[in-house]
């Protein structure tokens, strides 16, 4: 990693310095792109919503894991097995969602992170194509449990992928086309600590023999 000296065309860019003339400068100010240090701090802005937003659905379907677990046990003391089972596999479907809404929300963290190391230290080109590609890959694991958060992603996604290129062309060089193995990493990561914390945070279904049934995972207790 290099902080300090930047080239002299990348520096102009983050800073968003004109050359052009005072008039021609008030002509364009509606028009003109955004220099690539206000679209940093713009898309940290909405990836903190989206991640706040994220965060808040984590907690209402582990809320919702409670009162369905609750539904189980009461189930299974009454010994009403098929009603039992029916909220075991709604407690399944809840967890799913869960751990895909937690990992999104884990990668993101770290999204926001490395996007705050280059707002501070304007090491742009070096740092920004795997947060581009992070985004990218959580706008589609969402994009089926919060579609709105995935369109917004979507959105931020294109703005990063955009400073991406100001970065590539600002530098002289061109951004490789194959996939980052740093975002596969962070992807990774995260993926592991949602995994860790769902067993923390979700009781394991007394009773529950996992079984296969209709492409999915399915209980059946008994």
């Amino acid at each position: 990693m290099w902080y300090g000296e930047m080239p002299y065309k990348i520096i102009r860019e983050w800073e968003g310095e004109q050359r052009e003339p005072l008039l021609t400068r008030i002509g364009g100010i509606f028009t003109r792109q955004s220099p690539m240090k206000e679209k940093i701090a713009l898309s940290i802005h909405r990836l903190k919503i989206q991640s706040n937003r994220l965060e808040s659905s984590a907690i209402r379907l582990m809320q919702r894991d409670k009162e369905f677990f609750a539904k189980v046990v009461q189930a299974q003391m009454q010994k009403d097995f098929a009603r039992a089972t029916m909220y075991a596999n709604e407690c399944a479907e809840i967890r799913k969602m869960a751990k895909v809404v937690l990992s999104s929300q884990l990668a993101l963290e770290r999204v926001l992170v490395r996007l705050e190391t280059i707002q501070e230290f304007g090491e742009v080109a070096a740092l920004m194509k795997p947060v581009s590609e992070v985004v990218h890959s959580i706008r589609g694991q969402i994009s089926g449990i919060m579609p709105e958060v995935s369109f917004e992603l979507s959105q931020i996604g294109e703005v990063l992928d955009e400073i991406v290129m100001e970065a590539g062309e600002a530098g002289g060089f061109e951004q490789s086309m194959s996939p980052s193995p740093e975002a596969e990493v962070i992807l990774k990561e995260a993926a592991a600590i949602a995994e860790q914390r769902m067993k923390e945070k979700f009781p394991e279904l007394p009773g529950a023999r996992p079984s296969i049934g209709e492409g999915r995972e399915r209980y059946d207790l008994k």
